[in-house]
């Protein structure tokens, strides 16, 4: 069969869930295409020979992308099957059956995939077959980046001013935590898959010898299983010690685990990603974080002494933040020489509430959001004080015109404007001047900048 696996936005990375899946694929003979919208135009004489053409979806913006190019693909090849793979397609699911999407895949989609292909092959078409969510524990392969393009058109790491080229791997999938915003949650419901070390260590020594210096481990948590995390990053020293590597980690995983610290400090960790998304204690119960205000304060000197970065992320704007709680997150970035490792993008976010959130638990969240946008995949919701809204988008906007800017004058700009008056923003500390960071940065969700939507 004729297969073309398409993603539209990995967050800067070459996409693991093309190259997965395409292993798979690939083993059984199938043809396969990989196309990266996020680095080239689609492949028309593939889509118009193609039997299946499956979409990645693993988050919110990808997803946003894929609907204005799902019609495209239906017109060039209205005889192809069409699906849907990844976090974003079953919670989707009705609006992406509405756009002709026949067969939708969560959780571990790659025996299923290739179960499709199969079927297809057999001339078995009609209704999906295949679980709209299969959580087995799969062995993997590793994956085929053949055909793909190369480590030089995606983010790269910057270190003292140097650009290094980084690659991508995911140890593992899913997460152990039930965190209410969290996409991740309706799909593994607090269970999470490991991705074979044999298999994790050959795809890193593939990138390697196609140039990566660095690598990013896209685990949701990559102390979820330490057991399984601690002797990967090891093996991955001893083999490739001047290799550099980054993760993302909870609050409460680096705290309850900081003896850690030091290991991934000694095996090339250069710097650690925490979703700590609000610094309120009553904005972090609801989203059920599992860290308080004071935990965040106390990480950011565990992490100093392990001499370890840390690159904290937010959702400063959700139905519950004042003016004056967004102004103390800019006080504490400010306070605790942190401007440097926080990415403008993430002083801007604003909460997203897509189909099955756990949001939607909460009473105050029903009375304040308006009917499902199938358009934009959510929930659209109002500030009651309408002046928090007109500042969420006049930041976006704000970062978005200065995003070629050094972090600290965007940081600036960005305090002036929530000040509402010309006061200077606090100062960073001296002590963060280098801390590194990869070219694009790393978001759990936001909406599609007009960059991302030109693409596709």
């Amino acid at each position: 069969m004729r297969i073309v696996l398409i993603s539209t936005y990995d967050l800067g990375h070459q996409p693991f869930g093309l190259a997965s899946p395409a292993a798979w694929l690939r083993a059984e003979g199938h043809h396969v295409t990989c196309a990266d919208l996020a680095c080239g135009p689609l492949p028309g004489n593939a889509i118009r020979e193609a039997d299946l053409i499956a979409f990645y979806l693993p988050m919110h913006t990808a997803t946003r992308l894929a609907l204005k190019v799902i019609p495209r693909v239906r017109a060039a090849n209205s005889e192809a099957h069409l699906c849907a793979y990844g976090l974003y397609a079953p919670v989707n699911a009705s609006y992406l059956r509405e756009l002709g999407v026949a067969t939708i895949l969560g959780g571990e989609f790659e025996r299923e995939l290739t179960a499709l292909a199969a079927r297809l092959q057999n001339g078995v078409n009609g209704a999906q077959q295949e679980p709209l969510i299969s959580l087995e524990a799969l062995r993997f392969r590793v994956p085929d980046r053949s055909g793909m393009a190369p480590l030089s058109a995606y983010a790269q790491l910057v270190i003292n001013g140097v650009r290094k080229p980084a690659g991508y791997t995911e140890a593992s999938r899913g997460c152990k935590h039930l965190c209410r915003h969290c996409p991740i949650v309706p799909v593994y419901d607090g269970r999470f898959r490991i991705v074979q070390r044999e298999v994790v260590l050959e795809d890193i020594r593939r990138q390697v010898a196609a140039g990566a210096q660095h690598i990013t481990f896209g685990d949701p948590d990559f102390l979820n299983g330490p057991g399984h995390a601690i002797p990967l990053v090891e093996a991955l020293c001893s083999e490739f010690p001047r290799l550099t590597y980054d993760v993302t980690i909870k609050v409460e995983h680096l705290l309850r685990h900081r003896a850690l610290l030091p290991v991934l400090r000694r095996t090339g960790c250069l710097f650690v990603t925490s979703a700590v998304e609000s610094l309120d204690d009553r904005v972090l119960e609801k989203l059920q974080k599992g860290h308080t205000r004071a935990d965040f304060f106390e990480l950011v000197n565990v992490m100093r002494d392990a001499d370890l970065p840390l690159a904290p992320t937010f959702v400063p704007f959700t139905p519950w933040t004042t003016r004056e709680s967004y102004q103390d997150v800019l006080r504490a970035i400010g306070d605790l020489g942190l401007v440097p490792n926080v990415a403008p993008i993430q002083l801007a976010i604003r909460l997203l509430i897509p189909a099955g959130s756990r949001l939607l638990e909460l009473d105050d969240i029903r009375d304040s959001i308006l009917p499902f946008d199938p358009q934009k995949l959510v929930y659209p919701w109002r500030h009651e004080d309408a002046e928090m809204d007109r500042l969420s988008a006049e930041l976006q906007q704000l970062i978005q015109q200065n995003r070629n800017r050094e972090r600290a004058e965007i940081f600036s700009l960005i305090s002036r404007l929530a000040s509402g008056d010309a006061h200077p923003a606090p100062r960073a500390q001296a002590e963060g001047a280098g801390v590194p960071y990869l070219t694009e940065p790393w978001y759990c969700c936001a909406e599609p900048t007009e960059d991302q939507a030109a693409l596709v």
